[in-house]
């Protein structure tokens, strides 16, 4: 067979030969990124575990937790878009390694904060070495999947969220019971330590396992290659490319900033308050506030890969975001109703936390679907770090209205009305420019 009838065949290949490529892709990629993930995730919430018993031994408030653990997303905001214009430059295989180093090096710092401006500092700082990851990650999946398969591979990625959660809290609970005072050390110091060192290792392995693009990829063949190639650029030539410019200053970024920032208001008040509204329903042991805590992140992890592949089969997307949304809202509203029943008011902040999980990586299949090249790095980075100024809105208003109201009912129900509003602004985007 000559090279130009390989080329032929390899442009239009079967629907069951580009799968069997892109299963080879996924099983290469996809478990790696998503234990990448799991790691930043457990070093930016573990703060929640280390609350327990860290806001006593520092005599911190509410309000100098909330605030604390809310500081991180300036840090955040102030690198993400320079961040992943960088990545976009040099290639994510160097940057993300660099990323996940650094900030599991000051992760396990944070064990010798002693007062509430080093708190502060360590998370400013932690954000600061994180910026960039995330929107780095779901820009490194446009290289390699195209807007139909995306949902899917991007709900798999973000399932570390609810891994994080499933996996990181019995492990944070052991650590803060069973190595309190080893060492001399408090069981909290002992958690940031811990949890800290996996990130700087995998950062390093980071070097060794990824590629930059589809054709640095020695593992795939050159028909493989052009199988993906081919896919990626039909894909690219649906979107057109917005320019940089001309990505900051679109409308429909702005509004999607705006949808974002109302889900991760969500997120960020279950990821660092559900400990302590797990210990509101009286119970009082860590570790068993750990146990208590997977449930709702393990029915997370079941219901993202189950939506995922709802939107990706249908071809439909906001309404697959806007109901989860909802859903979340009710989650939340109705854990506050029932106090005493605490069977009750688990159940439904395992419903919150599934709705707003669900929305999270759905909600990527919105802009990816418009935005290519450096006009996508540039406006996926803009959404994210806006977004992500939630998660130092949303921890602060809970913490202060707990303070205020010494109870975090407000607080529900604040997050309660912004994830309706995210959800109701998603059905305002045009189905012509999303659904496939």
């Amino acid at each position: 067979m000559s090279d130009g009838q390989k080329t032929a065949q390899f442009s239009s290949p079967s629907a069951g030969g580009e799968s069997a490529v892109y299963k080879k892709v996924s099983w290469r990629i996809v478990p790696f990124l998503l234990l990448c993930y799991v790691a930043a995730y457990l070093d930016r919430v573990n703060v929640g575990f280390a609350k327990l018993q860290m806001q006593s031994d520092l005599s911190f408030s509410d309000t100098v937790y909330g605030l604390g653990a809310g500081i991180f997303f300036i840090g955040y905001f102030a690198f993400e878009i320079p961040s992943n214009l960088i990545l976009h430059r040099v290639g994510a295989r160097l940057w993300i390694a660099r990323i996940m180093i650094t900030w599991g090096l000051i992760s396990a710092a944070t064990m010798f904060v002693k007062s509430a401006e080093a708190f502060y500092v360590m998370r400013f700082l932690l954000g600061l070495a994180e910026a960039g990851f995330f929107p780095g990650i779901i820009l490194y999946l446009t290289y390699w999947y195209p807007a139909e398969r995306r949902g899917r591979i991007t709900s798999l990625f973000m399932t570390a969220i609810a891994l994080s959660g499933v996996v990181g809290g019995p492990l944070s609970g052991w650590i803060l019971k069973e190595l309190a005072g080893a060492n001399g050390w408090a069981g909290w110091q002992w958690l940031f330590l811990l949890e800290g060192i996996p990130s700087i290792v995998i950062g390093i392995a980071v070097l060794f396992v990824l590629d930059d693009r589809i054709g640095e990829a020695s593992w795939l063949s050159d028909g493989e290659k052009r199988v993906l190639l081919n896919r990626i650029a039909t894909d690219n030539e649906q979107k057109g490319n917005l320019g940089i410019a001309k990505a900051l200053t679109n409308g429909r970024v702005w509004l999607l900033s705006l949808v974002y920032f109302s889900f991760v208001m969500g997120l960020y008040g279950i990821s660092f308050w559900l400990p302590t509204l797990i210990k509101a329903l009286g119970v009082k042991d860590v570790l068993q506030i750990s146990l208590l805590s997977a449930i709702p992140w393990g029915a997370a992890v079941i219901a993202m890969v189950l939506a995922s592949y709802s939107a990706d089969r249908s071809g439909e997307r906001r309404w697959h975001v806007a109901l989860p949304a909802f859903a979340g809202a009710v989650g939340l509203f109705v854990s506050t109703l029932t106090p005493e029943a605490a069977g009750l008011s688990l159940a439904a902040l395992t419903l919150a936390t599934m709705g707003i999980m669900i929305t999270l990586p759905l909600f990527w299949s919105l802009p990816t679907a418009f935005l290519s090249g450096a006009g996508a790095a540039a406006g996926i980075a803009l959404i994210n770090s806006l977004g992500n100024l939630a998660g130092f809105v949303s921890p602060f208003a809970v913490g202060w209205l707990k303070d205020l109201t010494h109870s975090t009912d407000a607080g529900m129900y604040l997050l309660a009305a912004v994830l309706v509003l995210g959800g109701l602004l998603t059905l305002a985007v045009p189905a012509r420019l999303v659904n496939r």
